[in-house]
């Protein structure tokens, strides 16, 4: 997909997607996208094995917050 993305296939539930934001600390995005539409996604903000937050996003969610990173303009 790119550098600093690692894609996983997690049979039965869906991919996994590794975002490496290449910091000092070791901060990372982890995204889960099931086969039920469902998104996780994972922030780790040091090297360690556990995530600071987890937030689960429907499809619709996940679209919008995405919308927003890749720099589409709202109105309201």
């Amino acid at each position: 997909m790119g550098k600093g993305v690692h894609i996983q296939e997690l049979p039965g539930l869906g991919t996994r997607y590794d975002v490496d934001l290449r910091s000092s600390d070791g901060e990372r995005v982890s995204i889960v996208v099931s086969r039920d539409g469902k998104r996780h996604l994972y922030v780790f903000t040091s090297r360690g094995d556990e995530p600071t937050a987890v937030i689960e996003l429907t499809e619709e969610q996940a679209r919008k917050i995405g919308a927003v990173l890749a720099g589409t303009f709202f109105t309201d």
